[in-house]
């Protein structure tokens, strides 16, 4: 295990700055997840810290140890490809045991070495196969195993995943989270897909054009994101931003929402205000709350828990996918997402009664889009 500091990163192409000024910090085990669109500079930032891009400016440590001019080979580094880079005239355990034979290492040391890895990812039966003969999942497995049997301190993962099909992501994701549980390697991993980064990750950096957004744990980023980039990006359906002013009804803050066609509309109260909320007052905010936040209403659930506010609103589509039901409704003439049960289907093109849970509510300032 080791720890990462990666402090003031920045990388030029001649006039063009594609990171600018990166700062994280990860401990012994740690399970870092860089999440963005392409282009934002994620796999960029994956490469400087395997030695394979130079770094402009700031420096990255491992374990306290400066490696910006240090050799790829000498980092101590793991690396796993999107591609996988399998030697295909190499069988599954010359592909794995190929880094140690080209250290020196015997060829009793390194059978064992094989073995221990290929138990562990359960592909003792492919040892003999050639890459040609494998699966896409079990390819993944092989160039897993290539990483693990150097027992380096770190492992990079540059989107391991985006060439399986669905099931088979799903299947895999499961196993690079068991085998870092038994492991317990720090591990960097880049992808666009947020389901993995939300399942993986330990905590999150996402990056928007060469800029670190939020670097949060998983759960702090999507009911707590640092602006409306990173609370669009992360949930699906995405949060919903309301537009309104924050008000006072007697002695409780709230937001009016306001009507798209102009004049006031509804008024929801905060269940707890931000602590400079004082400021804000009568001003222009967005209300972001995540679908999950809006349900049906329910009268018994409602009287015993105050954060939850009673709404009417028209129904304008359903889209049923099983586990619940996509609603998007007509609050205040704003189009609003909610995520409700099956059981309690509404009936699309009538006014049904909703509840909100004031408590998940996000503010944000509709002119720098940050969290307020």
């Amino acid at each position: 295990m080791a720890t990462l500091s990666i402090n003031n990163v920045r990388k030029q192409y001649g006039s063009v700055e594609v990171l600018k000024g990166i700062d994280l910090s990860l401990s012994d085990g740690e399970f870092l997840v860089l999440l963005g669109p392409s282009g934002c500079g994620k796999s960029t930032l994956l490469n400087m810290i395997a030695g394979l891009e130079t770094i402009s400016a700031g420096e990255i440590r491992i374990d306290q140890r400066v490696i910006n001019g240090v050799h790829p080979k000498d980092r101590d580094i793991a690396m796993v490809f999107q591609s996988y880079a399998l030697y295909p005239n190499m069988t599954v355990a010359r592909n794995i045991g190929f880094s140690l034979e080209m250290r020196g290492q015997s060829k009793p040391d390194r059978e064992t070495a094989i073995r221990r890895v290929a138990k562990l990812l359960q592909i003792e039966h492919l040892l003999d196969r050639k890459p040609a003969q494998l699966s896409g999942g079990q390819r993944q497995r092989v160039a897993m195993g290539r990483a693990l049997v150097r027992d380096p301190k770190v492992f990079l993962f540059d989107e391991p995943l985006s060439n399986l099909d669905a099931k088979l992501r799903v299947d895999m994701r499961t196993e690079i989270k068991k085998l870092h549980q038994r492991l317990g390697t720090t591990v960097v991993y880049v992808t666009h897909d947020q389901i993995e980064a939300m399942t993986l990750a330990s905590r999150i950096a996402i990056m928007k054009e060469g800029v670190v957004q939020q670097f949060a744990p998983p759960q702090e980023v999507y009911e707590r994101p640092a602006n409306m980039y990173v609370a669009s990006f992360i949930g699906s359906p995405t949060m919903n931003f309301v537009r309104g002013t924050l008000s006072a009804e007697g002695d409780r803050l709230g937001i009016a929402l306001r009507r798209d066609g102009g004049g006031p509309g509804r008024f929801l109260p905060l269940h707890e205000a931000p602590a400079d909320a004082g400021r804000w007052l009568g001003r222009d905010v967005i209300l972001g709350i995540r679908p999950e936040a809006i349900t049906c209403h329910d009268p018994s659930v409602a009287a015993g828990n105050p954060a939850l506010v009673k709404v009417d609103c028209r129904v304008n589509v359903l889209e049923p996918t099983g586990a619940d039901t996509i609603t998007y409704i007509e609050m205040s003439g704003q189009e609003v997402v909610a995520r409700i049960k099956p059981s309690d289907m509404p009936v699309e093109g009538q006014s049904a009664d909703f509840m909100i849970d004031m408590a998940r509510a996000n503010l944000f300032d509709p002119q720098t889009e940050q969290r307020i």
